[in-house]
């Protein structure tokens, strides 16, 4: 099993353990500003009414994103940092 799916696997677990679904979830992504990073992972949580906030890094060459968005399960909080995952330089935290 390769390391991604490994995480994966720990935090349906640990979301399970400690979420009551539905609730609010906070994703929290660092991406560079060189290309349309940010464009991308605000569409991935267009029509959701999710919270959006930006902040850009003291040198202005990363972005701080966090979104806060009501999810109905842990597969569906997984499903959205596979999402993200495939953006060009993306940090998950």
């Amino acid at each position: 099993m390769s390391n991604k799916a490994d995480f994966y696997d720990k935090l349906k677990i640990q979301l399970a353990d400690t979420t009551d679904f539905p609730a609010d979830y906070l994703y929290k992504f660092i991406v560079p500003t060189t290309e349309n990073q940010v464009a991308e992972v605000e569409s991935i949580f267009n029509n959701l009414g999710a919270v959006i906030t930006k902040k850009k890094s003291k040198t202005g060459k990363y972005v701080s994103v966090s979104i806060l968005v009501n999810l109905k399960s842990a597969n569906e909080v997984i499903v959205y940092y596979k999402k993200a995952a495939v953006i060009k330089e993306i940090i998950s935290l």
